[in-house]
């Protein structure tokens, strides 16, 4: 018997532009963009699984499509077509949640997803205390009791190693480092089955990078909990993913176990990845 998944997408697309007669069926397109028309085909055809438990690395550079495919997973882009079902969400099991109402999509954020952006910025209220930006996620998913939401904000930190005294400061008087620790813990304030993390290393120091990402590993070996890491960085992803996708001009061009890829990289994309790595 074969093992559900968690989240499954089935033919992610999105672009940008009304696309035209020459680009429509993705001939005459110089890597994903359309000379004629002007069209990006930000994500093509983008299928994959996450299974709970299981850390989903997914690489590429820049312009490769994986930034703007967790957006339209966390609906913070519209899709242009395609499907996402996630097991224990509202409604059924094969609800597309790309077609629900905007108050059960903000339930799905607010109750099964996590997110750490890239740029702090998105993810804090940098004028909010530390605490105060945990608070308003836990407001958001239906808590109320002043005194819990504290003890839970002040827990949370804790674990993500925000000292007490500085748990009232506002998030920017931080360092990098200490942003994205603080933006962690708001992202499992609500014990999301699901956590994405979008280059969350980018930017900072190369100690800081590895005390982000060793912290990233001690949350998911005690929570359980299953994540979509995207980055640029194949050590990162070789660091912390079981399984990758890679991306390049807005496909899949590659997808496997992560010790499978590094060691046996089959597209020529992926082996000057792994090459650059040596």
């Amino acid at each position: 018997m074969h093992e559900e998944p968690l989240l499954k997408v089935r033919n992610l697309q999105k672009q940008f532009g009304d696309g035209c007669s020459r680009c429509k069926e993705r001939q005459n397109l110089e890597k994903n963009y359309c000379p004629n028309c002007g069209t990006v085909y930000a994500c093509h055809d983008i299928s994959f699984d996450l299974f709970a438990g299981e850390i989903l690395g997914i690489v590429g550079e820049s312009g490769s499509g994986k930034s703007t495919m967790m957006q339209c997973l966390y609906f913070d882009a519209e899709v242009t077509s395609g499907a996402a079902y996630i097991d224990g969400g509202p409604g059924s099991a094969e609800q597309n949640v790309f077609e629900l109402s905007s108050q059960q999509k903000r339930y799905i954020r607010n109750h099964q997803y996590g997110m750490v952006y890239q740029n702090p910025v998105h993810g804090l209220k940098m004028n909010f205390s530390s605490v105060g930006n945990i608070a308003e996620k836990l407001i958001a998913a239906g808590k109320r009791n002043v005194s819990e939401m504290e003890e839970t904000s002040k827990s949370l930190l804790q674990n993500v190693h925000i000292p007490l005294f500085r748990m009232k400061e506002e998030p920017r008087n931080f360092s990098g480092g200490m942003q994205q620790r603080v933006q962690i813990a708001k992202a499992l304030s609500n014990n999301p089955p699901i956590l994405f993390l979008d280059e969350v290393t980018t930017g900072l120091d190369l100690s800081v990078q590895a005390n982000v990402l060793d912290l990233i590993k001690k949350i998911q070996r005690e929570l359980g909990i299953s994540m979509i890491v995207v980055s640029h960085d194949l050590a990162v992803i070789r660091m912390l993913a079981d399984r990758t996708i890679v991306m390049l001009n807005g496909s899949i061009i590659e997808e496997g176990l992560t010790d499978q890829i590094l060691e046996d990289p089959q597209h020529a994309y992926t082996q000057q990845l792994v090459y650059s790595l040596l």
